[in-house]
């Protein structure tokens, strides 16, 4: 996703960092290992290395959206909890994650184990009910996604950097199975989490290039969004669909001798969304780098899940964005003619099945929610406008929603617009009319830079309760009957952590929670695009 022109030069900063990182990666030498590995601090390791239950009969959440549909709805018997457990629930534990400033990376349960990975591109499998460390893993490059795990007795673990390479690990003990690159631009930017179906991985790839066309000597734009299919087993590329699909190529020069390139851009940020019964897959794509505009950007895309070809596609936008063009002072030689609105999907689709009819529901940084019918080529069934069309790059609907089979729950972000910022939707699925609406609650947090009540995070869902994060560093419990607050937890402060580890929380912006077992398990410290950074993993259960 896009960022605002007043962050671009701390985002591109960190962009070069990561580039740093992405060309080591290519000549195959690892990075400097951070200054202190959590696995080897005593008090953290588990003192007895119980082996991993079945993940096929363990209470589980082992995927981004928890199932294939990408609901993000946990059912009770995986849950463990109830409505009425809700406002019993307690902090157990908290894991600080070493040498990083954002927790990126939602958390995963299969086994017994919680799976997660951090800024420092380590990888953990902690025990679900004490946090004590059962391993860890140095990857090449932060880690964004959620760690994947395996399907029935499956005894691998997948997850992808933000480079561009794609993991495969024992869950048993952390060791390298297989490693494979996603893709090789040195704008890549993956966090998008994987799916596993079938004995495939399906792995999306985005890009932050646009926001890299503001130095003097990149020369702008030639990435390709794109998804790729790898056997589970061996990591072998199967299909790779490239969301452009016509090469880029020189578009003009400037005076200096510098070129612009197009086309470029269909960045997929996010997880796709498996339907069986169609034998199809579901993508949302981003806005064009640089043109001419392309059809599959700004877009839901329905692709064939054998091949990658795609049958249907329903664009909703066609804008071509570059960060800060328009802003007085700004000269970069890749601004468009028409810069944005930037309206593109950030969030995962959802797979809905309702009596007689299924949907897909998409949410766009414009603010608007889609329901679109896979069965009529993506014909508009309804639109909802959640928020007012997003001031800023960052946008109003960001990281996903959740449905229940009978509402979608949409959080509201608009962090750049703050008089309309946060707030939670719940919309009827049949109708796309609103059910109810939770307007932001009190602040959580001091007033000061990145204190807002933008709700970016995507929600998780049990019967009877949606939870959803916010930039204040509140968790809330909200009743799905009429939205009433019913539990919170402050995320903000000092943790003391089970692996002595220093550790924070600040904004919750980005992943949500997973729950199983009877805990929820949730990341804190979201510093990015304006939010306050931190490095803490949270453990919620009852008493």
């Amino acid at each position: 996703m896009r960022r605002n022109a007043p962050l671009c030069g701390a985002l591109i900063a960190m962009w070069l960092a990561l580039c740093g990182a992405r060309a080591q990666d290519a000549q195959n030498v690892p990075e400097k290992k951070p200054s202190v590995e959590i696995a080897d601090l005593p008090i953290g390791r588990c003192a007895v290395q119980k082996p991993m239950s079945p993940v096929s009969i363990a209470p589980r959440w082992t995927s981004w959206g928890v199932d294939l549909s990408n609901s993000r709805f946990q059912p009770t018997s995986m849950a463990g909890l109830r409505a009425a457990d809700v406002p019993k629930l307690k902090l157990k534990w908290a894991i600080g994650f070493p040498d990083s400033s954002h927790a990126w990376s939602q958390p995963t349960v299969a086994g017994g184990r919680v799976f997660v990975g951090s800024q420092g591109g380590h990888v953990y499998a902690l025990d679900a009910k004490t946090g004590c460390v059962a391993w860890s893993f140095q990857s090449t490059g932060a880690v964004r996604t959620a760690v994947v795990i395996g399907e029935g007795n499956s005894t691998l673990a997948y997850f992808t950097t933000i480079p561009g390479w794609l993991y495969a690990l024992d869950t048993r003990s952390g060791a390298l199975v297989w490693k494979r690159r996603v893709e090789d631009h040195v704008s890549t930017r993956l966090t998008g989490s994987p799916v596993l179906y079938g004995g495939r991985l399906y792995v999306p790839a985005a890009s932050f290039e646009e926001g890299m066309s503001t130095a003097s000597s990149y020369e702008c734009c030639s990435f390709h969004g794109s998804l790729s299919a790898f056997d589970a087993l061996t990591g072998a590329l199967i299909w790779k669909h490239d969301m452009i699909g016509v090469a880029s190529s020189v578009l003009k020069t400037n005076a200096s001798g510098k070129k612009l390139l197009g086309p470029a851009g269909g960045s997929i940020w996010s997880s796709p969304v498996i339907d069986r019964k169609r034998k199809l897959l579901y993508v949302t794509t981003g806005n064009g780098f640089s043109g001419p505009p392309q059809p599959l950007t700004d877009a839901i895309v329905a692709m064939d899940i054998d091949t990658g070809q795609v049958r249907w596609s329903r664009q909703v936008a066609e804008d071509i964005f570059v960060p800060g063009c328009g802003k007085p002072g700004n000269a970069n030689f890749s601004c468009p003619e028409e810069n944005g609105p930037d309206a593109d999907f950030g969030s995962a689709p959802i797979l809905v099945h309702l009596a007689g009819r299924d949907l897909i529901v998409a949410g766009q940084k414009s603010g608007a929610l889609w329901a679109v019918d896979p069965d009529h080529q993506g014909a508009v069934v309804w639109r909802y406008q959640a928020a007012p069309s997003a001031a800023g790059e960052f946008g109003a609907l960001v990281w996903g929603q959740a449905a229940d089979g009978k509402n979608a729950y949409v959080p509201v972000s608009n962090i750049q617009d703050p008089a309309h910022a946060g707030g939670l939707h719940a919309v009827a699925l049949a109708t796309g009319k609103r059910a109810w609406y939770a307007p932001p609650p009190t602040l959580g947090c001091a007033p000061g830079p990145g204190c807002t009540a933008a709700q970016a995070s995507a929600p998780s869902v049990i019967a009877g309760i949606v939870f959803a994060g916010s930039a204040d560093g509140m968790l809330r419990a909200y009743a799905t009957r009429d939205g009433k607050v019913v539990w919170s937890a402050d995320t903000n402060g000092e943790f003391k952590t089970v692996n002595g580890v220093k550790a924070h929380g600040g904004s919750m912006i980005g992943p949500g929670p997973a729950i199983a077992g009877g805990m929820l398990y949730v990341n804190s410290g979201y510093g990015s695009h304006a939010g306050r950074g931190g490095n803490v993993l949270l453990a919620y259960g009852i008493e």
